[in-house]
């Protein structure tokens, strides 16, 4: 478990982000078209894992931007945007803000979160995702975890996209 605080409160995740060296373990989502996709249909890509609460809050919203932008067009180089958001909010956020360079993908019924030990088990924010980034390389081995240790604060941007 995780301890990670909300503007300087504390909560729990559900686990700890997987190790790096691991391998992702394979997880069925839901993209904005209610497609499921698991993480093995990825194979062959370097991912990048941005995990946030809801893309409706400020700090969510820049880090799809912030990803979209810097990784997004990175070669064979894939953003998995990954939130308890509703697929249709999702599809919403990205048609409004012109984004195509990251993949939506909605844990509103899947395991995601307990199996990545990001979902926050307590306080206010309880059964949402907590901010975090992994990446990976082709192979699914994990090269970069961070758990962001305070929700409102952003990911290191800088640090996750050296791993590319």
């Amino acid at each position: 478990m995780a301890e990670i605080t909300l503007k300087g409160n504390k909560i729990n995740t559900s686990g700890s982000l997987p190790e790096k060296g691991s391998q992702v373990k394979d997880v069925e989502l839901i993209n904005t078209d209610l497609e499921r996709k698991k993480i093995s249909g990825f194979n062959g890509k370097k991912l990048v894992f941005n995990i946030f609460p809801s893309v409706d809050t400020g700090v969510c919203a820049q880090s799809v931007r912030k990803f979209n932008e810097s990784a997004g067009n990175k070669e064979n180089t894939l953003v998995l945007c990954i939130s308890k958001d509703l697929p249709f909010a999702q599809k919403r956020f990205c048609a409004a803000e012109g984004l195509d360079n990251v993949l939506m993908l909605s844990d509103f019924n899947s395991d995601f979160g307990d199996v990545y030990g990001c979902k926050i088990v307590d306080g206010p924010m309880q059964g949402l995702l907590s901010r975090a980034v992994i990446v990976t390389d082709e192979n699914g081995k994990i090269v970069y975890n961070e758990q962001v240790k305070e929700i409102t604060d952003e990911p290191n941007y800088d640090e996750a996209l050296s791993y590319l």
